[in-house]
């Protein structure tokens, strides 16, 4: 009867995480606790002034402090320079400040904080603090899960600083920003349960927005993408970005995303 219980506790939280992993976006769910998630983030995305295209490399270490709080370090790697090129990194926490749960469904909030350092040269309007601004960003996610779709939305305040030691933010552009997004999720496969080593398909459709406080200038972006889960622990993401409307200046808009990511479990009760 215990492993009867244990196997559908399983299916269950497969169910839930399958569906809250976005590609580009993070969900109001954590990290389970006493859990160490790595994920190996790579975009390549096609330059706007100049010819080719620029590689990013971006792996991050995520752990669950408990079922409400977890912590992330990230790395920024790119061929800007036309080599592999570290140019920061950053830090984040996001707690889970409410939850209401039923049998089939949730309701999920949390509150989340970010500060990155980048040392890379500043050659865009658009704000970004995840691979190309030092700055810090503050926001309020919220997701529910009905079965097999789970929709997710943000909101945020983000602000620039000067890329030290090189690279103080320039004067003629606004330093801060209101970001927004809004995640759709659907399990597709398998049509029912059977294992909790059964491969997931996911299909997602993201959109990521930005409006510069100071001048009004705004981009959105939508984001199809394809997520595959393996043994509830091993997950691949393939996804397309594709500008749909902007008024500011940004480098490389659209491209395509190639992430890898692993979760181990229970990292108390193995090490006991």
């Amino acid at each position: 009867m215990r492993n009867v219980i244990l196997f559908f506790v399983a299916i269950s939280c497969q169910t839930i995480f399958s569906q809250e992993l976005f590609v580009v976006t993070d969900p109001a769910s954590n990290v389970p606790a006493n859990s160490l998630a790595f994920n190996v983030m790579q975009s390549a995305f096609k330059e706007q002034i100049k010819t080719g295209y620029n590689y990013h490399l971006m792996p991050e270490i995520t752990y669950g402090i408990n079922k409400n709080l977890m912590v992330r370090g990230s790395a920024f790697i790119s061929t800007r320079t036309n080599a592999l090129y570290a140019e920061g990194g950053g830090v984040m926490a996001k707690y889970r400040f409410y939850s209401e749960d039923d049998l089939n469904s949730h309701f999920r909030m949390a509150a989340y904080g970010r500060y990155s350092f980048n040392r890379a040269d500043i050659h865009q309007e658009q704000i970004e603090i995840l691979g190309h601004n030092t700055g810090f960003e503050t926001g309020i996610i919220a997701t529910k899960l009905l079965k097999k779709v789970a929709i997710s939305a943000s909101l945020s305040f983000e602000k620039a600083l000067d890329n030290k030691p090189n690279y103080p933010f320039p004067d003629n552009i606004g330093d801060n920003a209101t970001n927004y997004t809004l995640s759709f999720g659907k399990l597709m496969y398998p049509k029912k349960y059977t294992s909790f080593k059964q491969t997931n398909i996911n299909l997602m459709l993201e959109f990521v927005g930005q409006t510069i406080n100071e001048n009004g200038k705004s981009y959105v972006d939508v984001v199809p993408a394809i997520q595959f889960i393996f043994n509830s622990q091993a997950r691949l993401d393939l996804a397309y970005r594709q500008e749909l409307i902007s008024s500011m200046l940004r480098s490389a808009p659209n491209g395509v995303y190639f992430n890898l990511y692993y979760t181990f479990f229970n990292l108390k009760k193995q090490n006991n």
